[in-house]
Parts: C-alpha cells; structure tokens; sequence
C-alpha cells in the first residue's frame, strides 16, 4: 500500500503556474498643443485732423556713450493721436543714438532743446510746415521742429517694401537733419545707397533704400 501511494504520486502532473503577463504596451506620450499665436494689434488708424495742440512726451534719456557732438532734443505729439507717446519717445530715440545716426542726442522733456521731434495729424503738418506744400502726406522741418506725419509714420511708403522699421529711419534722421542745418540731396547713381537727405518719401530715383546718415559706421 505504502508502495502504490508512493507510485501515485510520482505520477502525479505538477500543479500548473500561472503565465506571466505580458508587458503593458507603452503608452505614447502627446505633447500638449502649442499655445494659440497672440495676432498683433493692428495698427492705430490716424485720424485727418487731431486737436492741434501738441504735449511733450515726459521723461529724460541719456545719449549712447562716446565722444562727439550733443544735442539735446525732446518729443511731442499732437493730443487726440491714437499712439502710445512713451513708445513712440523710445523708438525715437533709439533712431536718433544709433551709432550710424548724426550724433549724440539726450532726451529731456524742457528747454533750452535744439530740436523738437513733432509726432503731427496730417492736417497739423499741413499747417506747421507752411510755407512748404505737404499735401498732408509728406512730413518737414520748420524752425526747431521735426514735423512727423502720423500717416507716414504708420503706413510707410512703397519704395521701403514694406519695411516701416527702416523707413521710420530715415522719416527721423532726414527731419532730424534739417534741423542740423544739412540739406536736400539726389541720388548719387543706379545702384548706389540713396543719401538719407534725398527725398526718399517722394522717389528713390535708381538708389537703393537707406534710412541712415553714415550706414558703414559700426559695420565690421
């Protein structure tokens, strides 16, 4: 008996194991969608006519280090234009103390000033700029004022291809000039760089684009 039990349970199949699970499939994993692109704000529409009266532009800003000539200039603009004033004071200024522009200048908000940049309505440009014709298109310079066009500040004109930061340049450094006693320039050949005092706004003649007074300085 002790024999058959023995017998039996060698006999006897392996109680089964369980198989092993297979590996869980990897989950990808998703990026998560890139944040929806913010449009830019368009931009102001400028109006024909404003109040006619101009503000100053508050605030002080030193000239770009280095030697050299400084003129000391400040900002206004016509109340009514639907612009940021301190951005336009900024943009300004860095224009006027590039290394390419005519010299050193240092923003104040008071007298005694050489300069003062005009941010105008086209009918307040129509009317600072008298004697001279602008059309309400075209900016100038009338005794210490740079009169800026809105319209052309914001719409550029066609020879710039569409580049508004260049053309806003030159629109700076050619008022600007005037009031530095330089004057109007034509295009010294096809091809060539036009001077930033010709009038670029009106024609390039057969000249290249330029928005600035020397544009190889600080160039490598």
């Amino acid at each position: 008996m002790l024999v058959l039990l023995l017998a039996a349970g060698c006999a006897a199949d392996p109680s089964p194991r369980p198989a092993p699970s297979p590996p869980a499939a990897p989950v990808p994993s998703v990026a998560p969608p890139p944040p929806p692109a913010v449009p830019e704000p368009p931009p102001p529409k400028v109006p024909y006519a404003a109040s006619g009266r101009y503000a100053v532009v508050r605030g002080a800003a030193p000239a770009r280090p280095g030697r050299g000539a400084l003129v000391r200039y400040l900002v206004e603009v016509e109340r009514g234009l639907p612009f940021d004033v301190r951005a336009f004071a900024a943009e300004v200024h860095r224009i006027l103390n590039d290394v390419r522009g005519w010299a050193r200048f240092q923003r104040v908000d008071r007298g005694p000033a050489r300069v003062r940049v005009a941010l105008s309505s086209p009918r307040l440009t129509v009317r600072q700029c008298l004697p001279l014709r602008t059309g309400g298109e075209l900016s100038c310079w009338n005794g210490t004022r740079s009169i800026i066009n809105a319209r052309r500040w914001i719409e550029g004109v066609p020879q710039y291809r569409g580049d508004l930061t260049a053309y806003r340049a030159y629109l700076i450094n050619h008022e600007v000039g005037h009031a530095l006693g330089h004057h109007h320039r034509t295009c010294p050949g096809p091809g060539r760089l036009a001077p930033v005092m010709a009038q670029q706004s009106k024609s390039l003649g057969r000249c290249r684009p330029n928005p600035w007074p020397f544009p190889d300085r600080g160039v490598p």
